[in-house]
């Protein structure tokens, strides 16, 4: 499966994920992205969202521990960083894309963890990769 994570970068950017290595995905209340989380599996991969001013998807994680509950009783999961993209894909790219019209990303703005499909997943590595 592939997820959609949304993050401010003052709070925790993708950088920090790099420096840590390893770092609980928390903080996340909304029911419907608890939902999410708790279906996550060890090896799903998860874009990070900069929100904010950035608008954008700026890198790869990789889920690597089962879901479980925080002090908080709130469901979590461990990421690792993958690859930090070189370049950015703008909400105003996908936005553009025909693929995410129906998506929670676009629908829901303010959902900090949506679903992707694999075709969706697979069209933003491309738009990633197409911008220099």
């Amino acid at each position: 499966m592939y997820y959609l994570l949304k993050t401010e970068p003052s709070e925790y950017s993708y950088e920090d994920l790099l420096r840590d290595g390893i770092t609980r995905w928390d903080g996340v209340k909304n029911p419907l992205a608890q939902k999410y989380i708790s279906l996550m599996k060890v090896g799903d991969t998860c874009f990070i969202y900069h929100t904010g001013n950035i608008k954008a998807v700026v890198g790869l994680a990789k889920v690597i521990s089962e879901p479980y509950k925080d002090d908080n009783n709130l469901w979590v999961v461990d990421l690792e960083p993958v690859s930090l993209f070189k370049n950015p894909v703008s909400l105003k790219a996908l936005r553009a894309e025909p693929l995410f019209k129906d998506s929670p990303l676009l629908r829901m703005p303010r959902l900090s963890v949506v679903p992707l499909n694999k075709e969706q997943a697979e069209r933003i590595i491309e738009l990633s990769e197409a911008f220099n």
